[in-house]
């Protein structure tokens, strides 16, 4: 389990008026109420505490607060949309800490529909994002079901992924170019917004994924695409994850050009959503063991994206691959059969405790992550109730497993630990990943330090030193001591 303590933290009344001129009233948050917000992450994991919220309005003020901090011996814990699944934005309460806040940051700056460039602020919203993108008839790819409260600051700090990585990539695809505050207060401007620049190191890719460890990520040049103007959206029920794959294939060999998603849930998960999110609805006449969510995307103008899914679900029916299946006819009933995958993690949390694991195998080994690690993981707790979802088409399943209906939480919770190393050992026999798109953040960071012993490991250290030499930013996160 996370380690939960917390110290209490004052800030210096000298270094309090230096920030205060620099920030002003609004700037600078120092009553433990104003600050309880920023100190806990989403999951509940590190209830926490800081000395103070820097909210700087300018890269120029969040420098010079930096700087301030920086001379003082403080530490700083950059925070966008504080959505962080590992409490990567949360502090170790330790005394000594602030919380560097880029939520006023907040302005999209510039679009640019010919260069299909779009220049933000670190705190934009991703929603924010895509709405000012559809404006100008451009499209932002990244989609997640944090994008109301998510910030670009964060996304690049995680390299998010999300629900079309498997056509669009993750937030690393979608970086041209970035601003950053460094540890000494001075800005590095990689504000570029060329597809071609072949003039060194790729500097501003070091900071995407690093989650705020190596500097603050003020402002970004981000890649748009040209608008999609047709949608087709279908959730098919099938028998087996195997059969999942096998319609994946067959999408694939059809309309792989526009598929933009193809999401597995499973029926445990599906009945918590209906169970504990309010107007959602069973897709489909009869409950199946697995769903899959499909979405085809297209900016061209000939048509005929639904037709085309309508006929492939329909050979799959034929075939014994699905079956049963529905389509949108509408937005309306496109957002519902979204709806029903984004409020899994929403509704799984309105259950009760569960221990969650973002974790990558290859796509053609899911079958056996899933039968190995539910197997492992009921070894240890025989009627745990596994809840796996995600993104099949990219092989990232987010492999949860809820308590026991007749155990408490507390108990369960106290297992998280053994149920971790359970599935991340099959993970690891398997070729995968123990983090697949939320980050490492404080939860991860041992587990890290044990995958990526040696050279890679080495190396992460050798430019943590380089770039912040006196540990500034975001102790305890990504790459322990």
């Amino acid at each position: 389990m996370p380690d939960t303590a917390a110290q209490a933290a004052v800030l210096p009344s000298a270094v309090r008026e230096r920030l205060a001129a620099v920030l002003g009233p609004r700037g600078l948050l120092l009553e433990p109420a104003a600050i309880a917000p920023y100190a806990a992450d989403w999951r509940g994991l590190f209830p926490s505490s800081a000395a103070a919220v820097l909210r700087p309005a300018s890269t120029a003020e969040c420098a010079a607060a930096v700087r301030i901090c920086a001379e003082a011996g403080l530490k700083i814990v950059p925070q966008a949309g504080n959505t962080s699944l590992v409490g990567g934005a949360t502090p170790l309460g330790r005394g000594d800490e602030v919380i560097l806040s880029v939520a006023r940051m907040n302005r999209i700056l510039a679009i640019d529909p010919v260069d299909l460039t779009m220049e933000v602020e670190a705190g934009a919203v991703l929603a924010e994002v895509r709405k000012a993108a559809e404006a100008v008839g451009c499209l932002f790819p990244l989609s997640l079901s944090a994008e109301g409260t998510a910030r670009i600051g964060g996304l690049i700090g995680t390299n998010a992924g999300g629900n079309t990585t498997l056509r669009y990539g993750n937030m690393r695809e979608q970086v041209l170019g970035l601003e950053i505050v460094l540890a000494d207060g001075s800005v590095l401007d990689l504000m570029r917004r060329l597809r071609k620049d072949n003039t060194g190191y790729a500097l501003r890719q070091i900071f995407v994924g690093a989650e705020g460890t190596l500097g603050v990520v003020t402002r970004a040049v981000l890649r748009l695409l040209p608008a999609h103007t047709e949608r087709a959206v279908a959730v098919a029920g099938v028998a087996s994850v195997e059969a999942a794959l096998d319609l994946l294939g067959q999408v694939r060999r059809r309309v792989g050009c526009w598929l933009d998603a193809f999401e597995l849930m499973d029926r445990f998960g599906v009945s918590l959503v209906l169970r504990h999110i309010p107007g959602t609805q069973d897709p489909l006449a009869e409950p199946h063991p697995h769903y899959c969510l499909i979405e085809l995307a297209s900016a061209g103008t000939d048509g005929g994206l639904r037709e085309t899914l309508e006929a492939v679900l329909a050979e799959a029916i034929e075939d014994g691959t699905v079956r049963d299946a529905t389509l949108a006819e509408s937005e309306a009933q496109r957002r519902a059969l979204w709806r029903l995958r984004e409020e899994h993690a929403e509704a799984q949390k309105r259950e009760g405790a569960s221990v969650k694991n973002d974790v990558s195998v290859p796509i053609s080994r899911i079958p056996d992550l899933l039968r190995e690690g539910t197997a492992a993981v009921r070894a240890i707790v025989p009627d745990v109730r596994p809840c796996a979802f995600g993104h099949l088409g990219d092989g990232n399943i987010h492999f949860n497993f809820s308590r026991p209906e007749s155990m408490e939480d507390k108990r369960f919770l106290a297992l998280w630990d053994e149920i971790v190393a359970a599935v991340n050992g099959v993970v690891r026999s398997l070729g995968g990943s123990f983090s697949a798109e939320h980050g490492i953040g404080r939860l991860k960071a041992t587990t890290l330090a044990e995958w990526r012993a040696g050279p890679e490991l080495d190396v992460m250290r050798r430019l943590k030193a380089a770039l912040d030499p006196a540990g500034v930013f975001n102790p305890g996160k990504v790459v322990p001591p």
